[in-house]
């Protein structure tokens, strides 16, 4: 093997490794809030002012922690802080990015929307998958759907 090749296949596989390990780190720090509602606020304790009341499946990035709260980003990239007891890990979330968003009954647009189409900003959401540009959800009261996957956050 030439010299520029064996650089090429080098910095090649560098920057491979490199993109598995920031995936890796995106995803640790991906949360879903996995209770009815959630109080979001402006510092760690429940002592400081409550800025937003989110529901269920709500998908927020752990920015940093201080005892057993977490500093989270929303969709917007507003910072706030939410007790760790209202996290869970163990699915994906997705949350609406636009108001008027439509909803489909099967992936694609040639399938009809679904009775409770379109939805509004902040619409939170579960990952159920993901086939091709469109990913499968669910709600909070169990309905199913499927949304165009720009069109959704997810974490």
């Amino acid at each position: 093997m030439k010299p520029a090749q064996s650089f090429i296949k080098s910095v090649l596989t560098i920057s491979l490794l490199a993109g598995v390990i920031l995936t890796a780190v995106d995803s640790a720090k991906a949360l879903c809030i996995r209770t009815k509602k959630a109080n979001l606020r402006k510092g760690p304790s429940t002592k400081h002012e409550k800025l937003w009341e989110v529901l269920k499946y709500m998908p927020l990035q752990k920015v940093s922690q201080k005892g057993s709260w977490y500093k989270v980003k929303d969709v917007d990239g507003d910072l706030y802080w939410a007790h760790s007891r209202l996290f869970t890990k163990k699915y994906k979330c997705a949350v609406i990015r636009k108001d008027k968003t439509n909803l489909r009954q099967g992936p694609g647009t040639k399938h009809k929307k679904v009775p409770w189409s379109p939805v509004d900003k902040y619409f939170s959401l579960k990952v159920l998958g993901i086939k091709g540009n469109w990913v499968h959800v669910v709600d909070a009261a169990g309905d199913r759907a499927w949304v165009y996957k720009p069109l959704v956050w997810i974490q």
